[in-house]
């Protein structure tokens, strides 16, 4: 749906990309399994899913019976370039890749580098030297991060195949290791353990994931697959005896396994992924938390294993003193969102009240619904006038949701805008009617 929507920004059509882009959203942050909800409830069930509508829908479920899209697979030999690739430049959006791709024939990321270094992206429309300097950086970084990938672009999948894993019946108990655990910026590839008296079926299932594109290998306990998005995954089924020893191991990060393993030596010990020996006898292994108090230290969060001090912090919790692990901020901590655009006067935007429900789902508190103002056109900002209107119906949702039950009740809509700050340093709406407001962002747009 991504891919859909850039190619959609490079034709300059307006509205459908938003479309897109939304239920590609929606597909990322449903909360159960597409094909098995279209299993059930066939194509009206799509429609469920938010942001999708008829014509997505139709798409959705060609994509389910046939493996691709045809509207996507004509874009790919309209402009053959590879949009995902060169989009991940700093600075490189859909429409800039289409005035390569029509100007210079620029398909990847090797002739782009190319043209940059001999100085012709600077003679393109809309471009200039600094662009073309910030494009060989952007490139720069992503050669330093190649073979890694972003953890917002690799989470959907990794969730996906867990939810699959996770229904098998053969499958007793299941985690994600490696660094998807420990929410890295960037992911090398995806590691699952798990425990199960039939590890065949497992191995069956996990080799004929969608998107498999290889199977490096397939043995009795471990597989390990290519997917089309470029990145490897792994599975191991893990005797019970031996789970939270191989978890904590194929968690990481390395040099946190290697400080661990130092600790026990000192303390006579051997640590390995297998479990914690005292000579031949296994002493810890099952639980990971077990692991981590024979090494005399409490649990700590994978985000945290990065051997930067998390450790002795963990030793000094275990026995009491100050300066303990601290305290991670989960979703659950988030209370709301003052940065919203619902759009909700144009034909594609989202009523206000539909965009409060949703965020009552997430377990907010409240919600800022802050539109453009006048001056951003293209984003089709609100005047005075309707701006007016805008404080006016978030009055009238917020007395409607006074009078339900629960948590209804007690959520709160905020009226806010995205105001423009113009080149001589003035706001685009006048202060009367921002003082309406319950707060203002401001922000140059040009």
């Amino acid at each position: 749906m991504y891919e859909i929507a850039e190619y959609l920004e490079m034709e300059g059509v307006a509205f459908k990309p938003r479309a897109y882009n939304k239920a590609g959203l929606g597909l990322e942050t449903f909360n159960r399994d597409v094909e098995d909800l279209y299993k059930e409830e066939g194509f009206k069930g799509l429609k469920k899913i938010p942001g999708v509508g008829e014509s997505i829908a139709q798409k959705i479920e060609e994509y389910l019976k046939t493996g691709k899209i045809k509207y996507y697979e004509d874009f790919k030999k309209k402009i053959p370039s590879s949009v995902e690739a060169l989009t991940a430049v700093e600075g490189v959006g859909p429409r800039k890749v289409k005035i390569i791709y029509e100007e210079l024939g620029i398909k990847n990321l090797d002739e782009l580098e190319k043209a940059a270094e001999e100085g012709k992206i600077r003679k393109l429309p809309g471009f200039g030297e600094k662009t073309e300097k910030n494009i060989l950086e952007g490139i720069a970084f992503l050669k330093r991060e190649k073979g890694r990938f972003l953890l917002g672009e690799i989470l959907p999948t990794a969730r996906e195949v867990f939810a699959k894993l996770e229904k098998l019946k053969e499958v007793e108990k299941l985690s994600m290791g490696g660094s998807v655990r420990r929410m890295k910026d960037t992911i090398g590839d995806l590691d699952f353990l798990a425990i199960s008296e039939n590890p065949e079926k497992v191995m069956d299932l996990f080799v004929s994931m969608p998107g498999v594109v290889r199977v490096w290998g397939k043995g009795a306990t471990r597989a390990s697959v290519h997917m089309s998005q470029g990145f490897d995954m792994d599975i191991r089924v893990i005797p019970r005896k031996s789970y939270g020893s191989a978890l904590q191991y194929f968690t990481g990060s390395r040099e946190h396994n290697i400080h661990l393993r130092k600790i026990a030596i000192e303390k006579g010990l051997k640590l390995n992924e297998y479990g914690v020996f005292k000579g031949q006898e296994m002493v810890a292994g099952e639980d990971e938390e077990e692991v981590y108090k024979v090494l005399g230290m409490n649990w700590m969060a994978p985000e945290l294993r990065e051997n930067t001090g998390e450790i002795e912090a963990a030793i000094r919790e275990a026995q009491g003193k100050p300066d303990g692990l601290p305290k991670l901020i989960d979703y659950k901590d988030i209370k709301g969102d003052l940065h919203y655009h619902s759009r909700w006067q144009e034909s594609d935007g989202t009523p206000i009240e539909e965009a409060a429900l949703a965020a009552m789902d997430f377990g907010y508190e409240y919600i800022g619904i802050s539109e453009h103002t006048k001056a951003l056109k293209i984003e089709h900002g609100l005047d005075e006038k309707q701006l007016l209107h805008h404080i006016s119906e978030i009055e009238k949702i917020n007395s409607r949701l006074s009078q339900g039950s629960g948590k209804q009740s007690k959520f709160r809509i905020l009226s806010g805008c995205e105001a423009n700050i113009m080149q001589d340093g003035s706001i685009d709406i006048d202060d009367k009617v921002l003082a309406g407001l319950d707060y203002v962002i401001a922000g140059v747009h040009s």
